[in-house]
């Protein structure tokens, strides 16, 4: 039984919930194709193309430094610049060397959100 190097998000090398062996009915096949994760670094916007099942596209984001964030009370969202990842709870790594994914704590420029705030409610924040 020989088995193609790659990533393959198949179920045939799991176990049975009963602990059993499950034996492969097929080798893998293109459908059960899985893809190295991007690692998205903190750095000036670099983003690759990446073929998919039919032709189409999906956009793999391998450097950022803008996103799209919400200030939830106000019901408000702005495109703005991400300075810094502070914290991560699942690694101290991904601190260390920027990396953005779910749910990673990050520092964002407040200068949209602060001229929002000053149009909407004639108050300046922050001096």
């Amino acid at each position: 039984q020989t088995t193609n190097m790659g990533i393959s998000r198949d179920k045939w090398h799991k176990r049975r919930k009963t602990g059993g062996r499950v034996n492969p009915i097929r080798k893998k096949r293109k459908f059960e194709l899985g893809r190295p994760a991007s690692n998205t670094k903190l750095a000036p916007r670099r983003i690759h193309e990446v073929r998919t099942r039919g032709g189409n596209k999906k956009f793999r984001a391998l450097r950022l430094d803008t996103g799209n964030y919400a200030w939830g009370s106000e019901a408000i969202a702005r495109k703005t610049r991400i300075i810094d990842v502070v914290y991560n709870a699942s690694n101290n790594e991904l601190v260390r060397t920027k990396t953005l994914v779910k749910n990673c704590v990050v520092m964002i420029d407040a200068t949209p959100f602060r001229q929002w705030y000053a149009q909407h409610y004639g108050v300046h924040l922050g001096k």
